[in-house]
């Protein structure tokens, strides 16, 4: 998606966020949700995914990636009403940086988008008093290579 589709997408996903929010929220029981630790296990993977594709160079796989993270984002914003919308928005722009990285085939610009992007997931997660899921940019492409597991120093 070009970057002003990403914007025009950003904002009809900001209008549309209330309504789809309440039409998720009034679904019968017994349609399956899925549990906010599956949703969030699936955008670390992506997040890991999306820093291999562009380690490679390939850049329609990153923007692929880039994509499904937004995606599993927002689905934990309109599901879960204890996490605040704006803390989705407001890594509108390190999601923009990183997509229009990718979409010059740009590796420096990249690695900052995503250095950008991984404090923006923990400046959330601090934010709703889970400061101890720390992520990071990963380093190899070993599993879970893009999350610190010791526990951190308390600030």
């Amino acid at each position: 998606m070009m970057p002003r589709g990403w914007m025009l997408a950003l904002a009809m996903m900001g209008a549309a966020t209330a309504v789809a929010a309440q039409d998720l929220r009034s679904q019968s029981a017994d349609q399956y949700v899925p549990r906010l630790g599956d949703i969030m296990s699936a955008a670390q993977t992506r997040h890991q995914k999306l820093w291999l594709a562009a380690k490679a160079q390939n850049w329609e796989l990153a923007a692929f990636e880039l994509r499904q993270l937004k995606a599993s984002l927002v689905e934990a914003a309109l599901l879960y009403s204890g996490i605040p919308v704006s803390n989705v928005t407001t890594l509108e722009p390190s999601l923009q940086a990183t997509s229009d990285a990718i979409a010059a085939k740009d590796g420096r610009k990249f690695a900052k988008a995503l250095g950008d992007l991984t404090e923006g997931c923990n400046a959330c997660h601090r934010s709703m008093g889970r400061s101890f899921v720390v992520m990071k940019v990963p380093s190899d492409p070993q599993p879970f290579a893009n999350q610190l597991f010791p526990p951190q120093a308390k600030p």
